[in-house]
């Protein structure tokens, strides 16, 4: 917890909670006593009227199970509604277990997807996989425990031998991070499914951009970067090998400098 956030639970006339039980843990570990009101994706409209009522003439402070408010947690509609009706509305900074897992995957990061938990059914998780597979992007998703190994499986089916991260309660005792492709981890977890919460890390498809791609990348870092640095930035980027890039790199900082004599 950071000191702005328990600064503002203890100025809040409000905590709006997923679960008493949970939140008043927290509370009363702060030594803090405050109005609970339980908030989360079926609360009426009236209860969510009374919060933004609260809201503009006190503190209301909307507080998660876990993670961060609104990332595949409740708290959509009323942030909406509050800034339709002119209230003040203020995020504060706090753990993340999607960013937290990627941070620690070793998977590209420098573009990701966000894609939350995956349909229940069985056709919708495929067709959601189809659709995301193809982005030249990491995919990051929230699973639970029981659903892995099937969702692993369809994965490993679809997508094939990508690479891949098993992310398990992070930030807390039980931190545990397993990586490999997505057919050994199907396999690790088809008849044991982990406990706690999950995040589900799927690298970028290789192969997914030509050659021509990766050298105008490069040409590009190289009028910015060494050619030692412009390596690893597109390296990072697009997933390849590091020496190889290095070597095709010194190659296109050649020919632009025979260019370069050639227009002198």
């Amino acid at each position: 917890m950071s000191q702005r956030a328990i600064a503002i639970l203890a100025a809040a006339d409000i905590v709006a909670v997923e679960d008493s039980r949970v939140t008043g843990k927290l509370l009363n570990h702060l030594g803090l006593k405050k109005k609970m009101q339980r908030y989360n994706d079926y609360s009426s409209d009236s209860e969510r009227s009374a919060l933004i009522c609260a809201a503009q003439s006190g503190v209301v402070a909307l507080v998660s199970d876990a993670g961060t408010p609104l990332i595949s947690d409740p708290g959509y509609r009323l942030v909406r509604d509050a800034r339709a009706a002119g209230a003040d509305v203020y995020g504060i900074p706090g753990a993340n277990a999607a960013i937290t897992a990627l941070s620690i995957s070793g998977l590209p990061t420098d573009r990701f997807l966000f894609a939350g938990f995956l349909p229940a059914k069985e056709k919708a998780r495929r067709d959601t996989i189809e659709e995301f597979g193809v982005l030249n992007a990491t995919l990051v998703f929230y699973e639970s425990g029981p659903r892995l190994g099937k969702t692993l499986r369809a994965m490993a089916d679809i997508l094939g031998p990508r690479e891949a991260a098993v992310a398990r309660e992070l930030t807390k005792k039980f931190e545990q991070l397993v990586a490999g492709d997505l057919g050994e981890l199907a396999a690790r977890y088809a008849d044991v499914p982990p406990k706690g919460e999950i995040v589900l890390l799927i690298a970028p498809p290789t192969g997914q951009h030509e050659d021509g791609d990766v050298d105008a990348a490069l040409e590009d870092a190289l009028f910015r970067l060494p050619v030692s640095k412009a390596a690893g930035e597109v390296a990072k980027r697009f997933g390849k090998d590091r020496k190889a890039l290095y070597a095709r790199a010194v190659e296109l900082k050649a020919g632009q400098a025979d260019t370069k004599g050639d227009t002198a």
